[in-house]
């Protein structure tokens, strides 16, 4: 434990004190505070009864999981190959699961960073109009833990792909790939027409099943189901596994 709090320090660090990190944290922001202003300004000009914020999150939660992700993690295990130093951490009394965590853990910690900056807006919206028809606990605490959960998910398969390359520009691009297809992949199949389909109806389960954007619905407005979060769990432990697996596959072939 005491190693890989180390480690994780050392990452915070490089994280934290890296000047790319704050520029693209500011331009995070900024794109984020635009498109909650436009959930306020539509929600202003229709007669949705569904919150601002509700708003803002079901229809842009998948930003920072697309651009914000690769870029957290593209460096994180591809330069230590590229520099060399992946087989000299790994000569040291520290194993590759160690390292898989704190680098995870470091490009996780910081996502949610990211998605607490946006906490802002709310308390200004708060501010403007207090209506407790607007702050439901059901979906503040449903789109807390669809953030949480899923961003396991989201982190750990940016660490796996830079754990298969070298590059980091091969890692944020294969990065983008799979969570774009991942998640948009899922609701364009929830919206192919399926009649006369075999199986149907168990096709269908499935699809919903691993529908992102319906997960952020149900959530976004307080229906809190287990088996998202049991998928999203489950799938950050596969690709974390996996990591450490590739990372010990370059260890034993240097």
């Amino acid at each position: 434990m005491r190693k890989y709090l180390i480690l994780l320090k050392a990452e915070l660090r490089n994280l934290y004190f890296s000047p790319a990190t704050y520029i693209a944290a500011f331009l995070f922001v900024i794109l984020m505070g635009l498109l909650f202003q436009y959930a306020v300004n539509t929600f202003v000009q229709s007669t949705q009864e569904v919150p601002p914020w509700v708003l803002f999150f079901q229809a842009s939660f998948w930003v920072p999981v697309c651009f914000m992700v690769p870029l957290l993690t593209m460096r994180s295990l591809a330069e230590e190959k590229k520099l060399g130093t992946l087989e000299s951490i790994l000569s040291t009394p520290v194993s590759p699961g160690q390292l898989v965590g704190a680098k995870f853990t470091a490009a996780y910690l910081f996502y949610i960073l990211l998605w607490a900056f946006t906490l802002g807006f709310n308390a200004l919206l708060y501010q403007m109009a207090p209506s407790e028809n607007l702050w439901e606990s059901g979906p503040i605490i449903g789109g807390i833990l669809f953030t949480l959960f899923s961003g396991l998910f989201f982190v750990s398969l940016g660490v796996l792909t830079s754990a298969l390359t070298r590059s980091q520009l091969v890692a944020g691009i294969f990065s983008f790939t799979f969570l774009f297809l991942i998640i948009f992949g899922t609701w364009f199949l929830a919206r192919l027409p399926m009649t006369g389909v075999d199986l149907e109806g168990n096709l269908l389960t499935v699809i919903e099943y691993v529908n992102i954007f319906q997960h952020a619905e149900d959530f976004g407005q307080g229906v809190i189901d287990s088996r998202p979060l049991v998928l999203y769990a489950s799938g950050a432990l596969l690709f974390l596994s996996l990591s450490i697996l590739a990372v010990e596959s370059k260890f034993w072939r240097a």
